[in-house]
């Protein structure tokens, strides 16, 4: 038997129970690996509380993120062997293989190495924020070198990694925060420039920052009135990326502004990338040329063990984290 995370009905952090369930056995093309590490994302909240897009099927499972130890290959996998430490890219709907679990299955295309100078919780805590990253700055918006990159929501996990994206392709990043509690943080893990939403005029100081320019690139996981002010913000020809919603707010858009601006404003998803072959290639590519050269480095917050779950959902609902929160995983005795 192993222990997974599972849920019985929508709810807050209290509905989540670990659960004895039979070991999965990996089918053709599929990997049974015993964790070690499991990353927790804002995707895991929402499809906990039933707000993501996909309805969870009860009992339900969750997880996008694990990093641990093959410890059994399926028909046709090839690349990758028992015992190699390995992590999974999100790739696949929680509903077909959720990975919060003592074992569980993934698709063998979205099972990597990782770099050997990555802890498990560091492995865990890398695809869902640096692919996050590197598909809405360079794989859609073309960030390159002296642009300027405006991060919203700046602390968390996905945007410090936006950071670390922007500075690798040599642009500068604007990293923005609600107060200026996080500022220092935010200059500590490499922002060239921290504006506090609540406490400043968001466009004058980027228009200050960019000698009345306005930045190339914005990436956004907000959206909800603040989004008015960062079309404001944006340069001529501006992109800006939403990849989230976070605040559900109505947003009172200047249209002539995007007009005029000859602005794009750009929806993406995660599975865009990963759900490609060529473009999840690419993506693993990058992150992993970034990994290797310490150019990408995962910031981790918070550790919490898997028997506190329900602790690590309410910790990262309360938003104060600077980076990623982490599940670890001590496997029984005689197990990787």
């Amino acid at each position: 038997m192993n222990r997974a995370v599972r849920f019985h009905e929508t709810g807050g952090p209290e509905v989540l129970r670990l659960e004895e369930v039979p070991v999965p056995v990996p089918g053709p093309g599929e990997v049974l690996i015993r964790t070690r590490a499991l990353g927790l994302n804002r995707a895991e909240s929402m499809f906990r509380l039933g707000q993501y897009g996909i309805d969870p099927v009860f009992p339900s499972g969750i997880g996008y993120e694990a990093a641990g130890v093959v410890e059994a290959l399926g028909e046709g996998v090839r690349g990758l062997s028992v015992g190699e430490a390995v992590s999974v890219v999100p790739s696949f709907a929680m509903t077909d293989y959720p990975v919060h679990g003592e074992a569980i299955l993934a698709p063998a295309g979205a099972v990597v190495a990782h770099p050997e100078r990555l802890s498990f919780e560091e492995a865990a805590s890398v695809w869902m924020q640096f692919v996050t990253a590197y598909g809405g700055l360079v794989d859609l918006a073309g960030v390159r070198a002296g642009d300027t990159v405006v991060i919203s929501a700046a602390s968390s996990s996905v945007g410090l990694a936006a950071i670390q994206v922007a500075h690798k392709a040599g642009a500068r990043a604007i990293a923005l925060t609600r107060t200026s509690a996080k500022r220092e943080q935010l200059l500590a893990a490499g922002a060239d420039a921290v504006i506090a939403t609540a406490e400043e005029d968001v466009a004058a100081r980027v228009g200050e920052l960019t000698g009345g320019k306005g930045a190339r690139v914005i990436f956004d996981p907000v959206g909800g009135p603040a989004l008015a002010d960062l079309v404001k913000a944006a340069a001529h020809e501006a992109v800006i990326v939403l990849y989230g919603l976070l605040d559900r707010t109505p947003t009172p858009l200047n249209v002539g502004e995007v007009l005029f601006k000859h602005l794009t404003i750009r929806g993406f998803e995660l599975f865009e990338i990963t759900a490609d072959d060529r473009r999840r290639a690419e993506a693993v590519a990058f992150v992993s040329d970034g990994l290797a050269k310490g150019e990408l480095t995962p910031v981790i917050d918070k550790t919490f063990p898997l028997e506190a779950i329900a602790d690590a959902h309410r910790y990262l609902e309360a938003g104060g984290q600077v980076g990623k929160i982490v599940i670890t995983v001590d496997q029984p005795e005689g197990r990787s």
